[in-house]
C-alpha cells in the first residue's frame, strides 16, 4: 500500500478525492489550509471527512491570506455573488491552489510520499485558472524539478481525478463508494452550523450536481426552495 498526501478543504470535490484515494489502496494524510476563508464551517467539516474516511493524520495549516485580501473569500468588503456572472468570479482566491499544493508538497517530501491528490475539476466550476489541466500539468512538472526527493530519483505525480468529470458524475462516484455527503460543506458563505445559503456559485454548482445525478441531496440549507 503507498501513502498520498489528499488536499482536503472539507467540500464535496475534496472529500470524493480522499475516499476514490483510499479505495485505490493509498494510505491517506490529509492536509487542510486555514486560509482565512470566509466559509470556517469548511474546516470542521474537513476534520469531520478525516476522521470517518480514516485518515492515517490529518493536519491543518494556517497561511492568512486575508492579508493580501484580493477575493470575496478573503475580504469581507467584497460581496459573495448570488448570480452567475461573468468571467472569473470575486470568489477566485488569488494563487491559492499553488499555495495549497505548495505545501502539500513540502509535507509530502518530507513523509517520503510520492504522491498528491487535489479535487479540482475543469468542467463544471467557476472558470478558476489554477483548476485547469495545463495547471495541473505545470505543478507537476515543477515540482520534479524543486525537490531533493525528485532529483534523487523519487519522483511526485499529482493526481486531479475529477479534473475531467461533471459534478453529477462526481456526485454519482463518492456515492458509489459509501461517501455521506452530509458531512462536507461547500457553500462560501456557509453559517458557523455549516448550513449552506443556496445562493452563491459553489451551492448552485452542487445543488445541480445532485439533481443531475438524481440523487438526494443531503445539504444543510438556511433557506428552502
Amino acid at each position: 500500500m503507498n501513502n498520498a498526501v489528499v488536499l482536503l478543504s472539507g467540500g464535496l470535490d475534496s472529500a470524493t478525492v480522499m475516499a476514490m484515494a483510499k479505495q485505490q489502496g493509498y494510505i491517506c494524510y490529509a492536509l487542510t489550509v486555514d486560509y482565512g476563508q470566509r466559509h470556517y464551517a469548511e474546516l470542521a467539516a474537513a476534520e469531520r471527512v478525516a476522521q470517518v474516511l480514516g485518515a492515517i493524520e490529518h493536519r491543518v495549516i494556517s497561511v492568512d491570506l486575508t492579508g493580501f485580501g484580493g477575493s470575496a473569500l478573503t475580504d469581507k468588503r467584497i460581496a459573495v455573488p448570488e448570480q452567475t456572472t461573468t468571467g472569473i468570479p470575486p470568489t477566485y482566491v488569488p494563487a491559492r491552489n499553488t499555495i495549497m499544493l505548495s505545501l502539500a508538497l513540502a509535507w509530502a517530501e518530507v513523509l517520503q510520499v510520492q504522491d498528491i491528490f487535489i479535487g479540482v475539476n475543469a468542467v463544471d466550476f467557476s472558470g478558476y485558472p489554477d483548476c485547469r489541466p495545463e495547471y495541473i500539468a505545470a505543478f507537476e512538472s515543477m515540482a520534479n524539478l524543486a525537490t531533493k526527493a525528485a532529483v534523487e530519483g523519487k519522483s511526485l505525480t499529482l493526481h486531479a481525478p475529477l479534473l475531467h468529470l461533471s459534478k453529477a458524475d462526481i456526485v454519482k462516484s463518492g456515492t458509489r463508494l459509501g461517501l455521506d455527503y452530509s458531512l462536507t460543506v461547500s457553500c462560501y458563505q456557509a453559517d458557523s452550523n455549516g448550513r449552506a445559503c443556496a445562493l452563491c456559485d459553489s451551492c448552485q454548482l452542487r445543488r445541480a450536481g445532485f439533481k443531475t445525478a438524481g440523487i438526494i441531496d443531503p445539504t444543510r440549507y438556511r433557506i428552502t426552495g
